[in-house]
């Protein structure tokens, strides 16, 4: 009979586990289905998950069918434990996608379907909630369509409709239509196997609505897999039952296993390991029934292995890829006074074997214990299961954003390690690699040169732990290294001598690098009003985010692009706010990618390398009997092995190395610099110029300061002056003055989304008795209040004044009605603009705005 694995993937509350109670319902393993909000759901079995309503562990269900059994893995919802969906997708034969009517395709969905497609996992679909208001089926399709993949077809149709469906998917199945009239099993069933067509059923999970029709798809159009004879597995999951006992949790993905047989893998760190599977299990829920064998296909549980990680690859299986998803946030672990240290991390490092997603390190020099994970909800749990399980309280300092540091070009690192009695040497090739290929490990040295079990050794000690970077001690990530050349002395090197020579080397590469410190992104789809495009713009400019043109969808306008996360987290709550509700944000972890404000992080932490004494980067040499210290920058001309890598000029002159402290540039201007001055200094009083500005020689000595962006010119508006000459503003300030208000500055943020100039509007408060004044920035525009006893002329005629003094060559612009002002205003060498004329601009400007989101929809049409 044919063993099928089926994972359930959904965002949270769409349906998932429903899905799965009706299904192990009508397929006769359940007696009556559970429910989540009842606290009885068969799959959630954890304490947690009940208390909580939401699925936090994977979970298996065993359900018999006429013609297969289908092992049910049911995983979470929530984007904080989307590694424990993760990992399940390296076994499926195949995945149920659930998707919510009346939501349609949302935030987490978006992520699933990325590693769905990253694992090349075959998919089913099945939209629930359909007995819900807002539920409509071709609605759905045509989001599933648009916003994930082509190919989504409703396998409800009847039979010469779903042929004409899946004909268009594939040029070799038009030509087999257009010959019969019809698609055959065959031809349907490798359309399904290849990710060509998704297939898609309707109803209500809860009401049991188009279960049994899902059902009976999925038992006859799962693909079966072909397996090899020799045995093989892949570990996939790591827990602990009640008794603390740690289950390997794997599916057989050739020959077969028995209970008793003697395993044998590598761990994490690159040591080889040899123990016994004790017993196997075949859970079902809560429940487990023993096993004397596990043929392939199967998933079971096995006892007695304490060193197999998740993702491990046993018998003849390879190991499986790297996760895509990694923790955002870095968090302070706090125990009460008196905790043992030693036993919070033995206990924090059980709870790390279960779940990839959360990091525990020791960092000595804070002297503090420090967890990377995912978000708030992680971190209850994780308090929650500290306590359960072990006894202990734990709270969470404030999150900081993990970053990580790469290289932007080639460097050979050279590490030598000779005290009395040791000898070794390292040379090293570091590489950029692609975003999110992690660390690559290769070896270009021949055995004839240096003994393969040496060479094995140097490429185990680069993967046996996160080496620091030279910014701020972020683990290093997306690098190739390669060990280009080795020595070894017959008599005096030890295992120990080519583990410093090692991370000697990977060190003074660093040091000698252009570094580039990473920071993790986020993919967004922002859905707003077509009336607030322009304040969307500039919002995510202003959050040094990109984006595609916008597009519209009838009197909505959609924004997508990416936006680090350091700066878009929140965001949700002022898009909510300037749409009144209309507004959606959904986000996506994209990856790592330069940091947008990387000088201001690196000077935030102040982690200085040469410091850093766990972490050294000199060599060792022998001299007079003695081991000899030599500096990072002076160790290359002093190695016994001829650096045989020729990188350019750069690394011919030893002498000169690159400073260890370099990073790229990050975004800003002297332009930006003088903005700020010129509306800082009439509010809070003069600044020295001299410390705001440099001269171009200044600048030039200094040293390259990044690509500056320059925006074409300064537009300072006289608010008030435009409200009461603008007939629709003027009829709203004399209802609400502060509405009109908020409305004109609606309108200059999609002005200034659009032609990015730096634009501020004063509203004037000569008659405001105590008024103080204020400078605040809402969108891309600054807003000045002035203050009492000020005219907003005054205030525009001073700002001119002082950026007429600046050597810039952007023009300046004032829009007022004012006659005696502009006459002012041209003294200054300012350009100015009536009201009226302002007007007819803005409305030329919406236009221009509305012409190409039309343009680009045609395009995509």
């Amino acid at each position: 009979m044919r063993r099928i694995t089926v994972g359930v993937l959904a965002h949270v509350d769409a349906g998932k586990t429903t899905l799965s109670e009706a299904l192990l319902y009508r397929g006769g393993r359940l007696k009556k289905p559970g429910r989540v909000d009842h606290g009885d759901a068969f799959l959630d079995t954890d304490e947690m998950e009940r208390r909580r309503g939401i699925t936090i562990f994977a979970k298996q269900a065993v359900l018999p069918l006429e013609s297969a059994v289908i092992t049910l893995l049911d995983t979470p919802g929530h984007v904080d434990f989307a590694a424990e969906a993760e990992r399940t997708l390296s076994v499926l034969d195949c995945a149920v996608l659930v998707i919510s009517g009346p939501a349609g395709v949302q935030s987490h969905t978006r992520t699933l379907w990325q590693l769905l497609a990253r694992h090349r996992v075959p998919t089913f679909v099945f939209v629930n909630k359909m007995d819900l208001p807002g539920a409509e089926k071709a609605a759905v399709l045509a989001t599933l369509n648009s916003a994930l993949d082509d190919g989504f077809v409703d396998f409800a149709l009847p039979a010469e409709e779903l042929a004409e469906e899946l004909a268009a998917l594939d040029e070799t199945v038009l030509e087999e239509y257009l010959n019969t009239g019809t698609v055959s099993e065959q031809s349907t069933a490798g359309l399904i196997a290849a990710r060509r067509a998704f297939p898609c059923w309707f109803g209500s999970a809860l009401k049991l609505q188009g279960v049994d029709e899902f059902l009976a798809g999925l038992e006859h159009w799962t693909p079966v897999p072909v397996y090899p004879t020799a045995f093989g597995a892949r570990v996939f999951k790591i827990s602990r039952d009640e008794q603390g006992t740690r289950l390997t949790h794997i599916k057989v993905t050739g020959g077969s296993l028995k209970a008793k047989t003697v395993l044998e893998g590598v761990t994490a760190s690159g040591e080889h390991w040899q123990q016994k599977a004790d017993g196997l299990r075949l859970y079902s829920g809560a429940k487990f029934a023993p096993l004397s064998e596990a043929e392939a296909g199967a998933i079971c549980a096995v006892i007695g292995l304490e060193h197999t990680w998740s993702g491990e690859g046993l018998g003849a299986e390879r190991d499986g890829i790297n996760p895509a998803l990694e923790p955002v946030l870095a968090c302070q672990v706090l125990t009460p006074e008196g905790t043992d240290v030693s036993d919070l991390l033995a206990k924090l490092r059980l709870l790390e074997q279960e779940d990839p997603l959360l990091q525990v390190e020791w960092n000595e020099g804070a002297g503090r214990v420090q967890v990377r994970l995912m978000g708030e909800v992680q971190q209850q749990v994780l308090t929650q299961l500290m306590k359960s399980r072990f006894g202990l309280d734990v709270a969470f300092g404030p999150g900081s954003i993990v970053y990580k540091e790469s290289i932007a070009a080639p460097v050979v690192g050279m590490g030598h390690f000779e005290p009395l009695r040791h000898y070794a040497e390292v040379h090293l090739l570091l590489e950029p690699g692609e975003r999110g290929s992690g660390l690559v490990l290769e070896s270009r040295v021949s055995e004839d040169e240096l003994d393969g079990n040496w060479q094995r050794l140097v490429l185990s000690h680069l993967a046996e732990r996160r080496h620091p970077g030279v910014l701020t001690g972020s683990p290093i990530t997306d690098m190739k290294i390669a060990l280009v050349a080795g020595k070894a002395h017959l008599k005096h090197t030890e295992g120990g001598d080519f583990r410093q020579a090692t991370f000697r080397a990977l060190r003074q590469g660093l040091m000698r690098a252009e570094n580039i410190l990473l920071e993790p992104w986020y993919s967004f789809r922002l859905e707003v009003p077509a009336a607030n495009v322009g304040r969307a713009m500039s919002d995510v400019q202003r959050m040094s985010g990109r984006f595609d043109p916008p597009e519209t969808l009838g009197e909505t306008a959609l924004l997508v692009g990416e936006a680090p996360v350091s700066e878009i987290t929140g965001y949700a709550a002022q898009v909510a706010a300037y749409t009144k509700g209309e507004g959606r944000l959904s986000l996506t972890v994209k990856g790592y990618e330069p940091c947008h404000n990387a000088e201001a992080v690196i000077a935030g932490i102040g982690y200085d390398p040469e410091r850093d004494t766990e972490n050294p980067a000199d060599s060792v040499f022998c001299s007079h009997g003695a081991g000899v210290v030599v500096p990072w920058q002076e160790a290359a001309a002093k190695m016994h092995l001829e650096n045989r890598v020729h990188l350019g000029e750069e690394e011919e002159q030893a002498s000169t190395p690159v400073p260890a402290r370099t990073a790229r540039p990050v975004s800003g201007s002297l332009e930006e610099d003088a903005q700020l001055a010129a509306i800082f200094e009439r509010t809070y009083g003069p600044v020295q110029r001299r410390e705001l500005f440099r001269s171009p020689k200044e600048e030039k000595a200094a040293g390259p300061a990044g690509p500056w962006k320059k925006t074409p010119e300064h537009l300072l508006v006289d608010g008030y002056n435009v409200i009461f000459d603008w007939p629709d503003l003027k009829k709203l300030a004399a209802q609400d003055l502060s509405a009109a208000r908020e409305a004109l500055i609606q309108i200059l943020c999609n002005y200034q989304g659009y032609h990015q100039c730096t634009l501020i509007v004063v509203f004037d408060a000569y008659r405001v008795t105590g008024g103080a004044g204020g400078v605040q920035k809402e969108g891309g525009v600054w807003v000045v209040y002035t203050k009492e006893a000020e005219t907003a002329d005054a205030y525009i005629e001073k700002v001119t004044y002082e950026l007429g003094k600046l050597e810039t060559d952007r023009r300046v612009r004032a829009v007022t009605s004012d006659a005696a002002e502009q006459l002012i205003l041209m003294g200054h060498g300012t350009l100015r603009v009536s009201s009226r004329m302002f007007r007819r601009e803005m409305e030329a400007t919406e236009r221009e705005i509305d012409a190409i989101i039309a343009a680009h929809n045609a395009k995509r049409r």
